[in-house]
């Protein structure tokens, strides 16, 4: 079957405008373009879409999706698999989340008393367990068991105003990130400063600092295609900047 823009963006859930960028940076080209010079989209580009979308939906920006279905290897399959993989994590966060909620419903509506930590204890199993199926393998064979586990530990018995301050700082670190990278210049005050509030960040979660492992730490940003993703979201080439500025932060600079 045959779809031109308007109706592949209908049964999509699109718009048309997307369609036309997502065709403007050759992330996907119509089949044909018809003797009135309308885009044709074929069975072939419904399925890119599709493909698109699943990694649009676990976060990935649009660089690091273009580069992955173009690689001559890409493997259809086995990335629907790996899909399901991601969904059936996300699926397991938000489940308690959804008990966590249900939990402070009846907490409040009976009037008993729901203690803080209990309130924060979906949101930070959650944050564990996408963490632990991301990156759980490559982190310990980096860094060790030991410190994996301990940096768990940290999490799950983190307090309240533990938890606002962790997320008050990483709010500011992606807000000061943004403006460094607008510089375009690592070395700046702003870029070190990032980098500075990032060592905060780390040191948090980790328990201990070690400028190696943080430079270590940046250059995975730039090898591990799912921390570029993340950090390139809304500015391509951040997570590169990041890893320029934590390299003189650290004085490791290659």
């Amino acid at each position: 079957m045959e779809y031109t823009v308007q109706r592949l963006a209908e049964l999509a859930g699109v718009s048309g405008r997307t369609l036309r960028y997502y065709d403007e940076i050759g992330l996907l080209r119509p089949a044909k373009i018809n003797a009135s010079g309308y885009r044709i989209y074929g069975q072939a580009e419904v399925d890119r879409l599709q493909q698109i979308m699943f990694y649009r939906e676990l976060g990935f920006a649009l660089t690091a999706i273009k580069d992955i279905i173009n690689e001559p290897s890409f493997d259809e399959v086995a990335a629907l698999k790996a899909h399901r993989q991601k969904l059936l994590a996300k699926k397991v966060g938000l489940d308690l989340l959804i008990a966590n909620i249900d939990e402070t419903i009846i907490s409040k509506e009976r009037r008993i008393k729901m203690s803080d930590k209990k309130k924060f204890e979906g949101f930070k199993k959650r944050m564990i367990d996408e963490n632990e199926h991301k990156y759980g393998k490559e982190i310990r064979e980096k860094y060790g068991v030991e410190v994996v586990e301990r940096s768990k530990d940290k999490m799950i018995n983190m307090t309240q105003a533990e938890h606002e301050n962790i997320t008050r700082l990483s709010e500011q670190l992606t807000e000061t990130l943004a403006k460094a990278f607008k510089t375009g210049d690592p070395s700046s005050d702003i870029a070190q400063k990032a980098a500075d509030l990032h060592r905060q960040w780390l040191t948090f979660y980790w328990g201990w600092y070690d400028k190696k492992a943080h430079a270590g730490l940046a250059q995975t940003y730039v090898d591990d295609e799912r921390f570029t993703a993340y950090y390139d979201k809304d500015q391509p080439g951040t997570a590169v900047f990041l890893r320029d500025a934590i390299y003189i932060y650290t004085g490791m600079r290659k």
